[in-house]
């Protein structure tokens, strides 16, 4: 009796590893977008339409669906953002969508250890909060369901929800300036070189604020780094930005010089570019 209730056992745990591991009919996915200095991370699966009406019946109107297959979907971010004036800390969270045939409500929830959409589990307290979007109709389609993000700035960023001939945008604010005055604020403390000083000051200059002290810092990442063309080159717009076009023009033909010498076409194509602008722009003034 013991011999056959252990060869009984050794069969049963060789049919157990000898069990193979199936294709997903909707495969996983990660999704990772920077934005600024952050970071969102989305685990999702991708279920197919293969033929069927996907909103009103695959996925019913007016009920939870875990925006996605399988477990549910989950994003991860590295810092506080703002979806539509509501703060989403830090974190990582399920997302849930309740589809309706005019309008969306997506929820970021705290519990993230329901499978699927976790229906009968499902509690709207531990929401976060909830938003309503509006859903687009599209001329293209979306066979695999797809969450992807556009319209990046270093400020905002737009999550994307795609599938069949449907678009639902979600827009997300991040604290970027916040985060880099902290990061500038700190580097210049601890690590004071000339492309720390020049990091900074090109920030000041994409954001379109902050000349004087962007200046101030290119010239100190040139006494400390050197001439390069890429310092002159930001230099040049820094001083366009004060209303220095006399000196813009000077900082772009030294940029330009050292970025032919380098053979850097780019930097040579931009910087002849901006200083046909501005003599001309100077001329325009003078007249």
């Amino acid at each position: 009796m013991k011999v056959c209730f252990i060869i009984f056992m050794l069969f049963f745990v060789s049919i157990s590893m000898a069990q193979i591991t199936h294709p997903k009919a909707s495969p996983a996915s990660v999704v990772e977008q920077y934005v600024g200095l952050s970071k969102i991370t989305i685990k999702y699966a991708r279920p197919a339409v293969r033929g069927r009406v996907v909103f009103g019946e695959l996925v019913p109107y007016n009920r939870i669906w875990r925006v996605g297959a399988n477990a549910s979907t989950k994003i991860t971010i590295d810092s506080d953002m703002t979806v539509l004036g509501n703060v989403l800390p830090k974190g990582t969270y399920a997302i849930y969508a309740f589809p309706q045939k005019d309008s969306w409500e997506i929820a970021f929830h705290k519990n993230t250890t329901h499978w699927g959409d976790g229906r009968k589990n499902y509690n709207a307290e531990e929401d976060v909060f909830r938003i309503s979007v509006v859903p687009e109709k599209r001329q293209e389609f979306q066979e695999n369901f797809l969450i992807t993000f556009d319209k990046i700035t270093h400020n905002s960023i737009q999550m994307l929800f795609v599938w069949e001939n449907t678009k639902v945008s979600i827009p997300f604010k991040v604290h970027t300036d916040t985060l880099m005055q902290e990061e500038i604020s700190r580097q210049l403390k601890e690590n004071p070189t000339a492309q720390t000083y020049y990091e900074s000051a090109r920030y000041f200059q994409e954001q379109g604020k902050k000349y004087s002290l962007a200046l101030m810092y290119l010239n100190k990442a040139i006494s400390l780094g050197g001439e390069n063309y890429y310092f002159f080159r930001v230099k040049s717009l820094v001083e366009v930005g004060l209303g220095d076009l006399k000196e813009a023009i000077v900082s772009a033909e030294k940029s330009l010089q050292m970025a032919k010498e380098l053979g850097k076409d780019e930097f040579v194509r931009v910087n002849e570019k901006n200083i046909n602008l501005w003599r001309k722009m100077l001329k325009t003034h003078k007249n």
